[in-house]
């Protein structure tokens, strides 16, 4: 099926899925005198979901998930077609997943019996489920669900480390499917109640022209000094990062204008692409907005958003200062500099012209912040606030009409397709360890695996966080580890947040690592490059986030644990160490660097940053790193030949 009738089926289910969730959050039924259990929306919300995610990634389509996000805002299309079975797998989505939501008051009581119509219902979601993720993510996350399943019915044959209490097939699918432990759980209720409200709210920015105001509003801050065109990225993609939260949604919609924008002004294509990588993927880390993997730690938790999103703070700008450093550098290496002032648009024209789109952000941090309100409030009142004035406010000439606005609300509900997928799936994951006791168990093999040791455990934990995130996006990534390293991380001495904010930093790399790296391969697409050139050249501009989640692991006051004083000495301490960081990697401050020399700045940046906290002689080490940083540094300027400093205007 192709064509005007499909069109009009998607948005359809597009516009009911997005409706049951803001209806949900407003309490309308109650309102109403309905009453509705909490399940019964996350089943019919799933349903719609898995009946669109068909349909809009049919059986045979070459591409799925991100890489099809990247591949519709780049302009290219898949042509395949929608077939019968896609319609017969959308079809049994709605009819399973509605007669649970219509039935389930029921159906909780009759399902102790486990009768045949109880675990075929259960059976034929939690299929669907496997295959709405196997179309949207791949058969990575599938295939570890599956084994964790086969261990589930089999784990009694195995020896007694590894072995599991039997459990039968129905009882199993019914669990799997049905209980809110498992499916409809906490994982599955978190994206639909909490993300969705911030992706309408993307949505509508993006409709409204929200996108174009924030690349503006780089241009005219950045456009001016050495490199400019770099910093634009930089810049531009951390703001509409704190939007989007999707590392290549931000790639497809910022580099389109950035990348072009860097290559003219003298950066390589495969740095430019790699530059713009790692600028999108910070943005699932940079608050006010994070990722959809943030929501689901503040309910792991069970803290509010506004705490994970002030632990942030730090480190987020720690990666953008990072990242923004290796441009100035790498642009002082290459003469680039700014761009002229005819290019760049004058900085009170903008925000004239927009200065409305940084209203419902004021709103959001307030209400998160100020008023405690929870997120899912924050993010509707936030939307509400951008649409009034998107609609009373011209941008560029003329306002945004309702139509425009629901449209985009509309379209919301196809943006959530994945991320649904995702949480359902890892709800099955961890209703499958709850089942058999599982995750208490691997926990305690991480434990003695490390032999006790949190640096061991953390270096495990990371690589295992590495490789996870090759095939996996950055949810699937920390649903596993959180479920399975975190409790080992808090059991060998660190606090939750520290554990939950160390899987979830090193969760994000798989973004711009090869062999998978989807947002640098993305970047690479505008920017003609070759793939493994700019993945690997993200590899290298990202160095600073391998290194981040350690830090704060050690110097909480990273994590805004501490006094004021603490933070702002660990603070100032890791920028100075990431900077001698810096230029080790780059190889040049005023004048090139030799290798030898690059090599024992390096090891400088290492003292640095070597925390105080992680062995007696840490403090030590420390001071002297400061000392050798603060002599490197004056040595490297007095021998630089005379040059344009950082951040010098031009034009």
């Amino acid at each position: 099926m192709t064509g005007k009738a499909l069109d009009t089926i998607m948005a359809v289910l597009k516009a009911a899925l997005i409706t049951i969730v803001v209806a949900s959050i407003l309490n309308i039924p109650g309102h109403l005198n309905i009453p509705l259990f909490t399940e019964q929306v996350l089943v019919a919300v799933l349903g719609l979901a898995l009946a669109l995610t068909f349909l809009m990634f049919p059986l045979g389509a070459r591409i799925t998930g991100e890489e099809a996000t990247a591949a519709k805002m780049l302009g290219d299309k898949d042509e395949t077609r929608v077939g019968a079975i896609d319609l017969v797998l959308a079809a049994a989505a709605l009819i399973s997943c509605f007669y649970v939501a219509i039935r389930y008051p029921q159906l909780i009581v009759e399902l102790v019996t486990r009768p045949w119509y109880g675990v075929l219902v259960a059976s034929v979601i939690v299929l669907l489920v496997f295959e709405a993720s196997r179309r949207v993510t791949g058969m990575a996350l599938v295939l570890i669900v599956l084994a964790l399943c086969a261990h589930a019915l089999l784990g009694w044959m195995l020896p007694d480390t590894f072995a599991s209490r039997p459990v039968s097939l129905s009882r199993l699918m019914v669990y799997l499917g049905i209980d809110t432990n498992a499916l409809l759980g906490s994982t599955l209720q978190i994206a639909i109640v909490v993300v969705i409200p911030f992706i309408i709210m993307g949505s509508v920015l993006t409709r409204c022209g929200g996108s174009d105001f924030f690349a503006e509003l780089a241009a005219a801050l950045m456009g001016q000094f050495r490199g400019g065109a770099g910093k634009i990225a930089v810049f531009g993609s951390a703001l509409f990062g704190m939007i989007s939260g999707s590392a290549v949604a931000n790639v497809a919609s910022v580099g389109t204008i950035t990348i072009p924008l860097m290559k003219r002004s003298g950066f390589p294509p495969h740095t430019s692409a790699a530059i713009e990588a790692v600028g999108s993927t910070g943005g699932q880390i940079a608050p006010p907005v994070m990722g959809a993997a943030a929501f689901l730690m503040a309910e792991y938790l069970q803290v509010p958003y506004a705490s994970v999103m002030v632990a942030a703070i730090i480190p987020a700008f720690l990666f953008y200062a990072a990242l923004f450093m290796q441009v100035d550098l790498e642009a002082a290496k290459h003469g680039i500099v700014g761009m002229p002032r005819e290019a760049r648009p004058p900085l009170w024209r903008v925000l004239r012209g927009g200065w409305h789109f940084t209203v419902p952000f004021a709103v959001l941090v307030y209400a998160l912040l100020g008023w405690n309100m929870e997120a899912e409030y924050a993010a509707l009142l936030a939307t509400a606030v951008l649409i009034v004035l998107a609609m009373t406010v011209k941008h560029k000439g003329r306002r945004v009409t309702p139509r425009e606005v629901l449209a985009a609300v509309i379209g919301a509900g196809g943006s959530v397709v994945d991320i649904i997928a995702i949480t359902a799936i890892a709800g099955i994951l961890i209703g499958a360890m709850a089942i058999t006791g599982v995750a208490f168990s691997l926990t305690q093999q991480l434990l003695s695996l490390s032999g006790g040791d949190l640096v061991t455990l953390l270096i495990i934990t990371a690589i295992a966080s590495f490789f996870l995130g090759l095939p996996l996006p950055t949810v699937g990534v920390y649903i596993v580890l959180a479920t399975l390293a975190a409790p080992a991380l808090i059991q060998s001495g660190i606090s939750p947040m520290q554990a939950h904010m160390f899987v979830l930093f090193n969760g994000i790399l798989g973004m711009v690592t090869p062999p998978v790296a989807l947002a640098a391969f993305a970047a690479a697409t505008i920017a003609r490059s070759d793939q493994w050139r700019t993945g690997w050249t993200a590899t290298r501009m990202s160095w600073c986030a391998y290194f981040i989640p350690f830090l704060f692991v050690f110097s909480p006051a990273l994590l805004m644990q501490g006094s004021a004083l603490e933070i702002i000495i660990a603070f100032a301490n890791a920028l100075l160490g990431i900077f001698m960081g810096t230029i080790a990697v780059v190889g040049y401050l005023k004048a090139p660097i030799a290798v030898p020399w690059r090599i024992a700045y390096g090891v400088i940046a290492a003292l640095v940053l070597w925390p105080g906290e992680a062995s007696p002689a840490g403090i030590p080490l420390g001071l002297l790193g400061i000392a050798l940083a603060v002599v490197a540094i004056a040595y490297e300027i007095l021998r630089g030949a005379p040059a344009a400093q950082t951040l010098t205007p031009r034009g």
